[in-house]
């Protein structure tokens, strides 16, 4: 991550560690005593006076609390299992890094970790398209991008919060590791004391450690705060070194990320965001979402993630379904999307007949879908709002037809014409169904057509998604680019008039997105169809 520091420099601050020890323990014990909260404003929080009293409390290595420790050692297990593959592992050891070709792109440099890196590089787009429009994409600023990686990490992490954001970090014990920084000896005691004390770090204290500028993050980094970026650990070294720090607001987790950003950029960035993510969320709750642990969240031999994972990264809820709500099936209760999510998700596998993904995710708040194939995720996106606008009556009413049709045939059996009339709070009385149920199956072949249906109880009302709009798509991993660089890839489409849609099997951007618009026809801008692997 930066030069080693030189052996005078070391001795120095090993020197001072010692005379700052002693001081430093019996201080910290009476104000404990004095004081419930640090605050931002406390002038030497320990009642150092000196710059090396808080390199002391930098340098030290403090024990986990038992709480910590015990999870960690849970979401260890929950997500590789008992044993970790080297290789897998290895796949998932990368820093969040942006395409030197699409400035807001991510690049995901191995196979495995998409279920996080494509998760975050959805709320990125979402970002930019809702909270912040107006961006042209090639335009963006590094600084800017950076900023939009961590508002994206923010939110994820809001929605997971259960009492406290508990950041887990990987410290080194040697500053010889570590940047060596004039700015260390020149910050206030107060800001790295608190801030470089991982394990016991008051979350008043980190706030201000996060705010103090470019000359605390500097003394953060000198006081070994985060690992070389490029040291390569085993799994086991990297368990045991994991520290965490505790935030009371998402404010002061932004304001830390903002001026360590090398926490994210570094080696394992992905790996400490994803820990990071199922420590917030508390492993009992992660647990009591799952139902099933058996299953490692990282395939042990693939390396991919579960959908459980991918989840948990756009809900904040760790279910391993994507059907709207809970089923019961056999008398067991299989949990899924409880409510209209910010990000959507869809999937090949549902036209495979592996699953069903309800309207919660077809539909989402925002035009951004995460796209999943048999072995990776991509992002599809569009700046056209209209495709998230609510639903009209008449696409309800599709949407439930369809849902009683699930073979995609565009017809019910006559007999159900009574329950989907129920579920639209349609007239749905004995003798009334009767009426219907002649009139739109005359030959009595036992069938209703979608568009009889829609005829009948619909007519000529217009749906709200537009006719033509753009999509673009996103995959992180080089390889599956133009030139081996990653872009965005803009393509035009068209929705046709007909129900009937077309298969295509060696095109399977096109089979997922029927899945969503079975009618959509697409053209790409380059001409170039888009990989989904």
């Amino acid at each position: 991550m930066g030069e080693h520091t030189k052996s005078a420099s070391t001795a120095a601050q090993s020197a001072a560690v010692l005379a700052a020890e002693a001081e430093l323990h019996q201080q910290q014990l009476q104000q404990q005593q004095q004081q419930h909260h640090h605050q931002a404003t406390t002038s030497g929080s320990a009642g150092l006076t000196s710059s090396a009293a808080a390199a002391a409390d930098a340098i030290r290595s403090n024990a986990l609390t038992a709480k910590d420790a015990r999870e960690l050692q849970e979401i260890r297990n929950l997500l590789w299992g008992p044993n970790i593959r080297l290789d897998v592992f290895r796949r998932w050891s990368q820093g969040f890094e942006f395409s030197d070709v699409e400035p807001s792109a991510l690049v995901q440099k191995q196979g495995g970790p998409c279920a996080v890196i494509a998760p975050v590089q959805a709320y990125i787009l979402k970002i930019l398209i809702m909270d912040t429009p107006g961006h042209f994409l090639k335009d963006l600023t590094p600084d800017k991008c950076k900023s939009l990686l961590i508002q994206a990490l923010c939110t994820i992490l809001s929605k997971c919060k259960a009492q406290r954001l508990r950041l887990v970090t990987l410290p080194v014990d040697q500053c010889s590791e570590a940047k060596e920084t004039p700015a260390a000896t020149d910050v206030d005691n107060d800001i790295c004391d608190d801030a470089a004390n991982l394990n016991t770090i008051d979350p008043a204290a980190a706030a201000s450690s996060a705010g103090g500028g470019s000359d605390c993050a500097g003394a953060l980094s000198s006081a070994c705060l985060t690992a070389a970026a490029d040291e390569e650990v085993s799994p086991e070294e990297y368990h045991k070194r994991l520290q965490v720090i505790h935030f009371n607001s998402i404010e002061e987790l932004e304001r830390y990320y903002t001026h360590n950003f090398d926490v994210l950029s570094a080696k394992y960035g992905v790996l400490l965001f994803m820990y990071t993510v199922l420590l917030t969320k508390g492993i009992e709750n992660v647990n009591s979402e799952l139902l099933d642990t058996s299953e490692p969240l990282i395939h042990n031999t693939y390396g991919y993630g579960s959908q459980a994972l991918i989840n948990l990264m756009l809900t904040g809820r760790a279910v391993a379904h994507v059907w709207d709500n809970d089923q019961d099936v056999g008398g067991l209760k299989l949990r899924g999307i409880d409510e209209q999510s910010d990000i959507g998700f869809i999937t090949l596998m549902e036209q495979m007949r592996y699953c069903t993904v309800g309207s919660f995710y077809k539909n989402p708040r925002n035009p951004v879908w995460v796209m999943g194939s048999e072995t990776h995720l991509t992002v599809l996106f569009s700046n056209e709002k209209r495709l998230v606008s609510p639903e009209t009556p008449s696409e309800i009413a599709r949407r439930v037809f369809k849902s009683y049709d699930p073979d995609g045939n565009n017809f019910i059996p006559t007999p159900v014409l009574q329950d989907v009339l129920a579920a639209l709070d349609l007239v749905s009385e004995a003798e009334y169904v009767e009426i219907m149920q002649r009139r739109l199956d005359p030959e009595g072949l036992g069938i209703i057509l979608l568009n009889a249906f829609m005829d009948e109880f619909f007519p000529q009302e217009k749906r709200s998604t537009p006719d033509t709009f753009d999509l673009m798509h996103y995959n992180g991993i080089p390889g599956s680019n133009e030139g081996n660089k990653v872009r965005y890839c803009k393509g035009s489409a068209i929705l046709l008039e007909t129900d009937l849609k077309s298969v295509f099997v060696s095109n399977p951007l096109m089979t997922c997105l029927q899945t969503k618009w079975p009618n959509i026809e697409m053209n790409w801008h380059d001409m170039r169809i888009p990989s989904m692997n």
